[in-house]
């Protein structure tokens, strides 16, 4: 999805009317790293460093986001499991286990279950900066509000310090179990794909500056080639 001029307008009068997109201090905004409770379910941070911040969505049927943008951080939506659909202004896009969905700086889009499992899907935002949200309409009267304040700790799963990576916090797994993370070079991803990986995203900062992440899927049908010198995340079911 890219920001076309209704979304230019709608954004323009969002700012006249005197809404603001703010900006995360990082050692501070320390409860963004526990389990956010959000009206149609919650979500986590499952990854960040400075510049890349990874949160995973539990999007419970039938319920859906706001419709919402980011002006300034590029948007990749991928979907672990479920299926829904993502609105933009002027289309919909169906959202099911292995899309992924590229949302540019500036895009207004919300997602909505439409099946009657639980959506799950990671939101891979870059710059960082969670608090870079604007509201345009919401079923929960969260219209023109700033992000939740509000969290739950998850002290079984929490997020953890990566010893190789200065700034960098990782969760390991998800709460409910079903999924995992784990950092991996790219020589051992070329080598070593498995059937329980869902997709590799590359921390690179060419992918911040340009920004253009090429995410990798696990399916036999993808035969792009990681970068080997590149560090990835990868995402996988927890079988």
């Amino acid at each position: 999805m890219n920001a076309g001029s209704a979304d230019i307008d709608e954004l323009s009068k969002l700012m006249r009317r005197g809404a603001r997109a703010l900006n995360e201090q990082f050692d501070e905004d320390t409860h963004l790293n526990e389990v956010i409770p959000k009206p149609w379910g919650y979500e986590y941070r499952a990854y960040v460093d400075e510049f890349f911040d990874f949160w995973a969505l539990h999007i419970d049927a039938p319920r859906g986001t706001s419709m919402h943008v980011h002006a300034r951080k590029l948007t990749y939506l991928i979907c672990l499991g479920g299926q829904g659909v993502t609105s933009g202004l002027a289309k919909e896009v169906p959202v099911r286990e292995g899309t992924i969905l590229r949302i540019a700086p500036g895009a207004f889009h919300g997602t909505r279950n439409t099946g009657d499992e639980p959506l799950e899907l990671i939101e891979v935002e870059v710059p960082r900066n969670k608090f870079d949200l604007i509201r345009l309409k919401d079923d929960y009267n969260r219209a023109g509000t700033a992000y939740e304040t509000k969290s739950l700790e998850e002290p079984d799963h929490s997020m953890q310090k990566v010893a190789a990576f200065p700034h960098a916090h990782m969760r390991r797994q998800t709460p409910d179990g079903k999924f995992r993370f784990e950092l991996r070079t790219g020589m051992d991803i070329f080598y070593r794909r498995r059937s329980e990986d869902i997709f590799y995203v590359p921390l690179c900062v060419s992918g911040v500056v340009y920004l253009d992440v090429e995410v990798l899927t696990g399916q036999e049908g993808d035969k792009r080639r990681p970068q080997t010198d590149k560090q990835y995340l990868c995402i996988s079911k927890n079988f």
